[in-house]
């Protein structure tokens, strides 16, 4: 056998065993981490929660494919601490129709909200780190004058995807976090098998079940609670990065 044929058999192994390795499909599990001093801010907070219980965990799951993804909250079946502290959405992204339908829980109501991919511009970063066994590459984006937010994104699993709605990098974000460490998502575990249509099913709603636009959505929730500071941060909340 000649060098020059044992070189290419090398090259077709290498390139070979490298596509194989891709993960095109599959289920990650997340923790988010939430400072709520940071979230919250101001001396009420610590009035309402103690500084053991600041930092606030929370579980998500991101069923994925080259089509669609749903992130959604992990139900554990235990009464959750604190629970008004934070938000728990559910995201579905169809990247073949680039359609993005959303349920947030707002005051113990569940509200629909039906929009485009969201499309934000990333700086991709020398950074790297490793999240779940996987070489993920550290992306920047600024989202306005104040706040900044870094992804971990891996291309060795390939849908442009993520926690929330993030998306728009090649490869599945691992790892989010906001520049002050104040929400900071991290994959646990990531699972090969491949989602049902169970998993990718949307919520049962009736007829006369109301799906939002955006902006329709934040003008309702202003007009209802926007003169109260805490109906503004509510807002902010749902209506700011994530």
């Amino acid at each position: 056998m000649t060098i020059f044929r044992i070189i290419t058999i090398w090259v077709f192994v290498f390139f070979w065993t490298a596509s194989a390795a891709q993960v095109t499909a599959g289920k990650i599990t997340y923790e988010r981490r939430t400072n709520l001093y940071k979230k919250l801010k101001g001396d009420w907070v610590k009035e309402w929660v103690k500084e053991e219980d600041k930092n606030k965990i929370d579980f998500f799951e991101l069923y994925f494919s080259d089509t669609l993804s749903v992130f959604k909250p992990k139900d554990d079946g235990l009464k959750e601490k604190l629970s008004w502290t934070t938000s728990k959405n559910s995201v579905y992204q169809n990247f073949n129709t680039k359609q993005l339908f959303l349920v947030k829980p707002i005051w113990g109501e569940e509200l629909y909200l039906k929009d485009s991919l969201r499309t934000r511009k990333w700086k991709i970063t020398d950074g790297k780190r490793k999240i779940c066994g996987y070489d993920c590459r550290k992306a920047i984006w600024q989202a306005n004058d104040s706040v900044r937010i870094y992804a971990w994104y891996t291309d060795w699993i390939i849908p442009s995807t993520g926690p929330e709605s993030f998306n728009g990098l090649p490869g599945t974000i691992l790892g989010l976090a906001t520049e002050d460490g104040g929400v900071v998502y991290f994959a646990k575990s990531v699972e090969l098998n491949k989602p049902t249509a169970e998993d990718y099913a949307l919520p049962k709603m009736s007829k006369k079940t109301k799906v939002y636009e955006e902006e329709e959505l934040k003008a309702k929730l202003e007009k209802d609670f926007g003169d109260f500071p805490w109906g503004k941060s509510m807002i902010s909340e749902n209506f700011g990065v994530w």
